[in-house]
């Protein structure tokens, strides 16, 4: 099925819409960009899937969360530094043929994310 994300914004209690993230894979220290984007109205990719079924394949990978900037074009007063800034999530794809969702739920403060469905 893929690889996909969605965020949402606990401190509002909706989705982080307009936030940046990026999507590397990952070999040992090495990271390698694979795409940048911002979260569309429901807090996800606006095109859909990072990967597809037939591209996703097994081995590491990082999403990458600009939070600090995502809080602070909403108006919220962070400190500086911020507590979060951007929040990196280094997660391993077993088997490309599952589905693999990452989701991120986040505030100024804290985060959480699972292997969802």
């Amino acid at each position: 099925m893929g690889l996909s994300t969605h965020v949402l914004d606990t401190m509002h209690g909706c989705p982080a819409a307009g936030m940046g993230v990026e999507l590397y894979t990952t070999e040992g220290e090495r990271a390698t960009l694979v795409k940048r984007f911002t979260l569309n109205a429901d807090g996800r990719n606006p095109d859909g899937l990072l990967f597809d079924h037939d591209s996703l394949r097994a081995g590491t990978y990082r999403l990458v969360f600009d939070v600090k900037a995502y809080f602070a074009a909403r108006g919220v007063a962070l400190p500086e530094p911020a507590f979060l800034d951007r929040v990196p999530l280094d997660f391993g794809v077993a088997d490309p043929r599952a589905h693999y969702h990452v989701p991120l739920l986040v505030s100024p403060w804290s985060y959480a994310t699972y292997r969802g469905s």
